[in-house]
């Protein structure tokens, strides 16, 4: 997907490679060998941890008869640690926070040793989110702002009052969502907490991002 479209307003959207000098035509051919390889690892193990990370629900719920709850989020506690350090440098603000959070969470859910705990980590996740988004509305610029600002340094007043009420929009979902998945904790029911959790969650998010970005194309057509 081109780089403004996803990089501009949206929340936690990682950022370009860009920054870190590469997207010249010619430069991965001239990189050594060593060099490209690394980058190649570098990506994989990115994918095998993003695939993790989306599919922890699913990964609860197939492994809760086989394992402990302590061991599994020892596991991904692990494996959230080292997604934090490889991507530290494409996060921005209250976003370096949300690694060490959740990290610290799977590692008192491991002490505590109880699923019901680790079916928690969703809506804490979500919570986390709330959390940097609605501090960033408290005291700007908002999160959102920060991020467009670095595809549009000059910014102007209309931009800043659309990226402070996508912020506010961001603030009712993650508090929403944090919400419905805490229902499905109390429901009681594994396939309905994965479902909702591995799946609808992420549509939803994706729903709203593909709306905003037909709402930003249109604000960005007014100024």
């Amino acid at each position: 997907m081109p780089k403004p479209a996803l990089n501009q307003w949206l929340p936690f959207v990682q950022l370009n490679d860009d920054r870190h000098g590469a997207g010249q035509p010619g430069e991965e051919r001239n990189r050594p060998l060593p060099k490209r390889i690394s980058r190649l690892h570098h990506k994989i193990l990115n994918s095998i941890l993003l695939l993790v990370t989306v599919g922890y629900p699913f990964l609860v719920w197939f492994s809760r008869d086989y394992v402990q709850p302590r061991s599994l989020a020892l596991i991904l506690a692990g494996l959230f640690l080292l997604r934090g350090l490889l991507q530290k440098e494409r996060l921005t603000g209250g976003m370096l926070l949300i690694a060490p959070a959740c990290v610290l969470f799977l590692l008192t859910v491991a002490l505590i040793n109880q699923n019901s705990w680790l079916l928690t980590y969703p809506a804490f996740v979500s919570l986390l989110f709330f959390t940097v988004f609605s501090y960033s509305l408290a005291y700007p610029p908002t999160l959102v702002e920060r991020l467009a600002r670095l595809e549009d340094p000059q910014l102007p007043a209309k931009g800043v009052a659309y990226t402070r009420k996508v912020t506010l929009v961001w603030c009712v979902f993650f508090l929403t969502n944090a919400t419905v998945s805490l229902a499905t904790v109390w429901y009681g029911d594994p396939w309905l907490w994965s479902l909702y959790n591995g799946c609808v969650s992420y549509i939803l998010t994706g729903l709203l991002m593909a709306a905003e970005m037909v709402v930003r194309r249109k604000v960005k057509a007014s100024y």
